[in-house]
């Protein structure tokens, strides 16, 4: 009686444990400038979780809301966690401008990297590896953040309208943080 008891316990306990985060694909080696003019290559990256969404400055849409999001994330993901805001405006989103975008929402600039660069390197990004738009005449992008594990794998997608979106976002990089690298 004990044992089957025991083994039901176990079998319960064995289908609470959770299913690993999806792996949605990879995303490439690529190069672009930061908010402070800086050289930023995604080696920097290696063996770090990262959060990575995709705005513009001059928007006056969802793109402040996505950044103050991330302000916030910046204070409640560890500090190893990085944080990536790709311009879907380049040729408007200079470092300079990005830097000063960059300055209102109190940016960790050891942390969170607002860059900018090649239209085909940001789509590349935007469309290819996490496909969620392409950088065009019209400037229309997705408001979904991305949570990439330490070896550069797409785990997880989030929208500011799926409802308590940081809480999702840091229990799924504090699970990607506890795999092994």
């Amino acid at each position: 009686m004990r044992a089957t008891l025991l083994i039901a316990v176990l079998l319960t306990l064995a289908g609470c444990a959770r299913q690993p985060l999806p792996v949605y694909g990879d995303v490439p080696a690529f190069q672009l400038t930061d908010h402070l003019g800086r050289t930023f290559s995604s080696s920097t990256l290696a063996g770090h979780v990262w959060i990575a969404d995709f705005v513009f400055t001059n928007c006056e849409g969802p793109c402040p809301r996505m950044s103050s999001h991330m302000r916030s994330l910046q204070s409640k993901t560890p500090a190893d966690v990085k944080l990536l805001s790709f311009t879907v405006d380049p040729a408007h989103d200079t470092p300079e401008v990005l830097g000063h975008y960059a300055k209102k929402f109190d940016n960790d600039p050891s942390r969170w990297f607002l860059l900018t660069g090649e239209v085909a390197t940001l789509n590349m990004l935007d469309q290819d590896a996490f496909k969620l738009g392409s950088i065009g005449a019209e400037i229309e992008h997705s408001t979904r953040f991305a949570v990439v594990d330490k070896k550069g794998q797409i785990r997880g997608f989030y929208g500011i309208s799926d409802g308590d979106t940081e809480a999702k976002i840091t229990r799924d990089v504090a699970r990607l943080e506890k795999e092994s690298s």
